[in-house]
């Protein structure tokens, strides 16, 4: 299993690393050799060549893993809007699919398409927009998960931003299987056909609209509503950009996602209720061991659980890991803590194999095996709390390269805050928001809200701690693998030859900075932000930005998910010069999200 589940995720990795997808033929000549090298590997192994018949295996695995990923995306692709009709408008008939998410200027929601004209593709992200459009005033329906409508709609075909370090979004599209976006045209067929249309996930999304709603009337005005709707339905969308950023600065950020504790958590705390209940019960308990009985029911709890929270990649990957461990419960079987991971890692990729280019994936089963590495064949002669500053050391250091390559930072407060709020958030908050989320009483809501106000007291200290965060530019991958096997190597236990080397071969990473130019020149860089401009300027010794885009929204511009994410990544912690043509939005959108974001030593404005 632990081979077939890297040899998978080897080439799956590959495969979405790649410039250009194999051809049709290259796809099937791909899981051709696949198929030879598991033939062939079995043959090798009945020969008893161990060795051999597992380099066999794992070949066999990297090219079924490459061959896989290709011919998803090669389906996936076809399903795209056709050239003929971007701009028109169309008639499509469909299930609001998601969460619909007010904004500033309308409400945005997924779209399921039923029937339409042909070429439309299944899945759409459409806009509905209020006030004045065509000389008319137009008010927005009460839109909710699960309705059927027929609308007119105005389409395009996916399209980001394409920027060194920047959020792919057509990428993020394409994960999420959508493969058009447009908005609704003010037009008076536009008609809601059906209020609900039966079915599971139709289901589970408008409970979590529900839920949703309850917690915006229960607590009107309160900070920390957004945070709450998350750990219950993992809805973010509400969490405040200053919010983020003091999760950033002090490396909790996970504990807002629905991550594998909340899950576990849920589950250890159903299990272990229904278990006291059953072993009080003779009429049950003579009929089926309580110990199965609970593990069945943790494990229904926690599937019913990553639903409702939206079923992200942490989620998935502890629900896969709990199933395991139910079902050799449930079998009387041992199993290793390294196959269960193994097999949830196969089973996430088999499902999503784009999975594997989003942050969580990686931060989710990196901790994971970074706590196994340092937990698994050692003696527990320590007590609790030693174990757990064990546990907390592991992660904070193994997951700083992974950090440094996504993100270009990491908290060096995260030890501390996650010992406050690592408790706190699971085993307090997070129960009292879910229990609000099944139970409406008031009490629930008002008690979540302030545990959480009160532990995010002394974070929100931290954040504010000068040093809060280390900072630098995006490392070569050379020196991220470097610093990696480093990080493996100083986790091992006691004993180890030269451990310390393990850290040593962590300071190329940390103390490497990108080349400037030399004196006398300069590189110029023009930045995608759609219609607008943005223009980084670099000398040996200076940085100057010209013009900073156009603000998307009241929460979204050019300057925080363009121009911060690429100055950061290209190790530029102080902007000599900001220089703003004129006030138009397209050109100074982006402005006062840098000014907040970066020291800038002066600032010109015409």
């Amino acid at each position: 299993m632990r081979i077939m589940s890297i040899g998978f995720f080897a080439g799956i990795l590959g495969c979405q690393m790649a410039a250009v997808l194999p051809s049709s033929e290259g796809v099937q000549g791909l899981l051709l050799g696949a198929a030879a090298g598991f033939l062939l590997a079995a043959v090798v192994a009945w020969l008893r060549m161990p060795t051999v018949a597992k380099a066999l295996l794992l070949l066999a695995t990297v090219l079924a893993g490459w061959g896989f990923a290709a011919w998803r995306a090669e389906l996936r692709l076809a399903d795209s809007l056709p050239m003929a009709l971007e701009g028109q408008d169309v008639t499509v008939t469909g299930v609001v699919a998601g969460l619909p998410q007010d904004f500033e200027r309308g409400l945005r929601f997924t779209f399921r398409v039923e029937s339409c004209v042909e070429g439309v593709p299944e899945m759409l992200s459409l806009a509905w927009y209020k006030g004045f459009r065509d000389d008319e005033w137009h008010t927005l329906p009460a839109l909710h998960a699960g309705e059927r409508w027929r609308l007119t709609v105005r389409l395009k075909r996916p399209h980001g931003n394409v920027n060194p370090h920047g959020f792919d979004y057509e990428g993020w599209l394409l994960e999420q299987g959508i493969r058009a976006t447009g908005y609704v045209r003010p037009d008076r067929a536009n008609q809601r056909l059906d209020a609900f249309v039966p079915g599971i996930m139709n289901l589970v999304e408008r409970s979590r609209e529900h839920i949703r709603a309850r917690f915006q009337e229960a607590l009107p005005d309160a900070e920390y509503r957004g945070v709450l709707v998350a750990l219950a339905i993992g809805d973010q969308r509400a969490i405040s950009q200053e919010q983020w950023q003091i999760f950033a600065r002090t490396g909790i950020a996970h504990l807002v996602a629905i991550s594998g504790a909340h899950v576990t958590m849920l589950a250890a705390l159903v299990a272990g209720g229904l278990g006291w209940a059953w072993r009080r019960c003779p009429w049950l308990a003579l009929r089926w061991p309580a110990q199965q009985a609970a593990v069945l029911a943790g494990f229904l709890a926690a599937f019913g659980y990553c639903l409702l929270a939206g079923w992200g990649v942490p989620a998935q990957r502890t629900l896969y890991m709990l199933g395991c461990v139910a079902l050799a419960l449930l079998l009387r079987r041992e199993n290793e803590p390294s196959r269960v991971l193994a097999f949830a890692l196969l089973v996430v990729l088999l499902i999503d194999p784009w999975a594997i280019l989003a942050a969580g994936f990686w931060l989710s089963f990196g901790a994971v095996a970074l706590l196994l590495l340092v937990g698994s064949g050692r003696l527990r002669t320590a007590g609790w709390l030693h174990e757990g500053l064990r546990a907390q050391w592991a992660v904070t250091l193994g997951l700083v390269p992974a950090l440094l390559v996504l993100f270009q930072q990491f908290s060096l407060v995260s030890p501390l805050a996650n010992g406050i709020a690592i408790p706190l958030i699971s085993f307090i908050v997070t129960p009292l928001a879910i229990a609000y989320a099944l139970v409406p009483l008031q009490m629930f809501a008002d008690l979540a809200h302030m545990a959480l106000a009160a532990t995010m007291v002394p974070i929100e200290w931290l954040a504010e701690f000068p040093m809060a965060r280390w900072q630098q530019a995006a490392p070569p991958p050379e020196l991220a693998v470097l610093a990696t096997l480093g990080c493996l190597w100083a986790l091992l236990p006691r004993g180890t030859p030269v451990r310390w080397l393990g850290l040593v071969m962590l300071v190329p990473m940390v103390m490497w900075t990108p080349p400037r130019p030399p004196p006398g020149e300069a590189w110029v860089a023009v930045l995608d932000v759609g219609q607008g401009l943005a223009v980084h300027v670099q000398t040996a010794n200076s940085d100057l930005i010209y013009d900073t885009g156009p603000a998307f929204s009241a929460d979204a511009n050019s300057g925080e998910r363009i121009l911060l994410p690429y100055l950061r990544a290209m190790g530029v912690r102080r902007l000599d010069t900001l220089v703003v043509t004129h006030q138009d939005n397209d050109h100074a959108g982006g402005a006062e999200a840098v000014l907040a974001g970066i020291p800038v030593g002066a600032v010109l404005f015409s």
